[in-house]
């Protein structure tokens, strides 16, 4: 197995051509840098929207403004800052999802320029990378706190290490040639369940952007009377469309637990769900223009919390379905085994959606901002794996059933 986990170019008996092209690095020394780099992208991009934001302000100084953009960048990474009484630490998963891109093709880069190509040197690649990462993020926290903002080094350190471990190992595992072994080596049908799940979860956030498009569009008198009140200026207005879009993600997946049934909650006490909405008043940010009016709601939401796991669950099936078929042995399969897979894909999915939604929620200051997100994460997951689980199921089993009697068989011959 160690010897099988190399780069393309080297599994035919070749040389690889980026051998050939440039001499490889040490291990450390190709982690160093491939996270250096990251690691520095990611403070710059936080910095440059920060020191705007300070241009079109009439206080502060330069220095508190890269603060509060290496504070951001810590948010990010899910490490909580303490603000005199108030904690923030609702990351803004648009953000994250940048640095999980950066962090993503750092570790493809490591991989390249060390030309690690052995089990344990990738190994040691992904640790290495993650400890440098996870150390760059130690020292921001300590350099960030000063005064009333206090960071855990321990949390900055452990948020950026898992999130550059995660997404690294990702970047390393496929630019080294070992996903496909991997792939190659897993059984069929959970091979075919995750690409499934994936599309599953995809589905089910392109429903929930829809819906929340159209509440956008019916409440968008909101958006105007809130811009007029902010009176941001262009300067203003630019960084309160980066803040929106960093947001953007955590509102898409409060629409997908609102779908759900469980709801989600915008500060402590407030409830926001098909049942009936109770929030009051709300910050003028442009994203929240689209939260329903306290009291109930219409009942096509009602019918959407049934109807959306169910569509998810049967493009997960048709998915199954359609990669089980191309197998070589896909005539002896009968439609239980298509209908198991099914399952298996939405189970997975639940467990995506899960994690998704733990992450999206933590407190945005003191008092009632202090409870914000899904407070019922598993329950909206376990829903909505339920839902996707019946309609994996049936529409692999029909799918299955109704394909040629004879179009396996010929494959196989």
């Amino acid at each position: 197995m160690t010897d099988m986990l190399s780069r393309p170019g080297a599994r035919d008996g070749e040389t690889p051509t980026s051998e050939i092209a440039a001499p490889t690095k040490p291990l450390l020394v190709s982690a160093v840098i491939s996270a250096g780099a990251c690691l520095l992208t990611g403070l710059l991009t936080c910095a440059v929207v920060a020191v705007i934001g300070w241009l079109g302000a009439t206080f502060g100084g330069a220095s508190g403004a890269v603060r509060a953009g290496a504070s951001a960048w810590l948010i990010a990474h899910k490490a909580g800052v303490t603000l005199g009484t108030g904690r923030i630490s609702v990351a803004p998963l648009g953000l994250t999802l940048f640095f999980v891109w950066c962090l993503y093709r750092g570790g493809k880069s490591a991989a390249r320029s060390s030309g690690a190509d052995r089990t344990k040197d990738l190994i040691s690649l992904a640790g290495a990378f993650a400890v440098v990462y996870g150390l760059g993020g130690l020292v921001v926290g300590l350099l960030t706190a000063e005064g009333p903002l206090k960071v855990s080094p321990l949390s900055a350190f452990l948020g950026a290490f898992s999130l550059a471990l995660i997404a690294g190992l990702a970047g390393i595992v496929v630019e080294s040639g070992a996903g496909e072994d991997l792939a190659d080596a897993t059984p069929a049908g959970l091979r075919d369940a995750v690409p499934a799940a994936l599309a599953a979860v995809l589905t089910i956030v392109a429903i929930a952007s829809l819906l929340y498009a159209v509440l956008l569009a019916i409440h968008f008198s909101r958006i105007t009377g809130m811009l007029e009140l902010l009176d941001a200026g262009v300067i203003g207005s630019v960084v309160l469309f980066a803040i929106c879009l960093m947001l953007l993600p955590n509102i898409l997946l409060y629409v997908v637990a609102f779908l759900a049934g469980p709801g989600f909650q915008l500060g402590t006490g407030t409830t926001i769900a098909p049942t009936g909405v109770d929030v009051g008043n709300l910050p003028a940010l442009p994203l929240l223009a689209a939260v329903p009016a306290d009291g109930a709601t219409p009942t096509y939401l009602l019918a959407l919390t049934a109807l959306v796991p169910l569509v998810a669950g049967a493009v997960a099936g048709l998915v199954v379905v359609r990669r089980g078929l191309r197998e070589r042995d896909a005539y002896a399969l009968g439609w239980d085994a298509f209908a198991l897979r099914g399952a298996i894909a939405a189970l997975l999915a639940g467990v995506i959606v899960f994690a998704l939604l733990a992450l999206s929620g933590g407190s945005a200051g003191p008092g009632r901002m202090s409870a914000i997100g899904v407070p019922g994460a598993l329950p909206a997951a376990g829903v909505l794996a339920a839902g996707m689980a019946i309609g994996a199921a049936v529409t692999a089993a029909v799918v299955s059933a109704r394909r040629p009697a004879d179009t396996g068989a010929d494959a196989g011959r």
